[in-house]
């Protein structure tokens, strides 16, 4: 959350040293999440982190989700999806105003919104728009960084060329609260240039810098650098993404199986054939949250995704005993919801 306001304030501080005092707005998309302080939750697309808290705040927009499994139409391919939501972006900037719109902040995949991936060109097409019209992209990496998707970072898996970066979470391994704003050259020489007549960038927080989570920090990327992680993620990552799809795919309660390197999702649906979610009133996410729980298996489910984010260090027997007590809880699901007169196999 800090390091996002931090992202935020420097674009803002960016334009001002450029003359552009009026290129303020932050467009982010819906099902995002980008933390929950008034201005990362602004950028958060997420109703229940704006809903009695009086936002988001002016200025904060949000563009469509790339999820193609519900977004896209009957028959759309993925490259001609990813162009309709570019084209959707293109428009939403001119509408506003190509002067007022400083950034553009996006996950490369989007954790709390469903484990959404990017469809094909998806981000090729929205780097274009974005540098057609002068606005900055802010790379959310704070749960993709750091070898979650089998690569350092998740710009990296998808070639993005971000003007400015959020990290935090696998900087540390979460033994010690960290996060860090990093700027590119092109930032940076604007914040340099100003500074004779600005003077210092005037910002910073009591515990940044902190020393314990540096050294935490340090500590963390040895220990990544030394056993191999991010290599052993992409390995096993891969493994467990074929595991998944041919464990899961053709279950009559799976909608879809995604996910790159070692995140994946799993979305749940009440009829297969005819893509239908299940109503929130069945709570399909608590079910199987509490079954997989009974088969030994933590998870999170976000609505009608069960999602999974195992640790660096997984093996393939890991995943394969992962999939096994997945598919005993899916079982379970089933069971349960025909007895309660809930949903009936096709």
């Amino acid at each position: 959350s800090e390091a996002n306001d931090t992202q935020v304030k420097i674009a803002w501080y960016y334009n001002n040293l450029r003359g552009k005092p009026e290129k303020k707005k932050i467009i982010s998309r819906k099902l995002g999440y980008h933390g929950v302080t008034a201005v990362a939750a602004s950028m958060t697309g997420l109703p229940r982190n704006h809903a009695s808290f009086n936002l988001p705040l002016d200025g904060f927009l949000h563009a469509s989700a790339p999820h193609h499994f519900w977004g896209a139409n009957k028959d759309e391919s993925e490259p001609a999806f990813s162009k309709r939501l570019a084209a959707e972006l293109d428009t939403l900037i001119e509408k506003e105003g190509p002067a007022t719109v400083a950034a553009f902040i996006a996950e490369p995949v989007m954790g709390a919104g469903g484990v959404i991936t990017p469809p094909d060109g998806y981000f090729s097409e929205v780097q274009e728009v974005l540098k057609k019209h002068d606005v900055l992209f802010i790379a959310d990496e704070v749960i993709c960084g750091f070898g979650r998707l089998g690569t350092m970072f998740g710009s990296d898996r998808y070639n993005l060329e971000p003007d400015m970066m959020t990290i935090a979470k696998g900087l540390t391994s979460a033994y010690v609260p960290m996060s860090a704003a990093i700027i590119s050259e092109k930032v940076w020489d604007v914040l340099k240039s100003g500074s004779p007549d600005t003077g210092p960038f005037a910002h910073g927080y009591t515990y940044g810098g902190h020393p314990l989570a540096a050294a935490a920090g340090l500590k963390t990327i040895e220990i990544m650098q030394r056993e191999n992680l991010v290599e052993n993620a992409n390995k096993i990552g891969a493994y467990l993404q074929k595991k998944f799809r041919k464990s899961f795919s053709d279950h009559p309660l799976v909608g879809e199986v995604r996910g790159v390197g070692l995140m994946a999702g799993i979305e749940l649906v009440s009829d297969k054939k005819n893509k239908i979610p299940f109503d929130p009133s069945v709570q399909i996410g608590e079910k199987i949250t509490r079954l997989l729980l009974e088969e030994g298996m933590i998870n999170r489910a976000i609505i009608n995704t069960i999602a999974f984010s195992p640790p660096l260090v997984v093996t393939e027997g890991d995943v394969d005993e992962m999939a096994e007590r997945c598919g005993r809880g899916l079982t379970k699901l089933a069971d349960q919801l025909i007895s309660e007169g809930m949903w009936k196999a096709a």
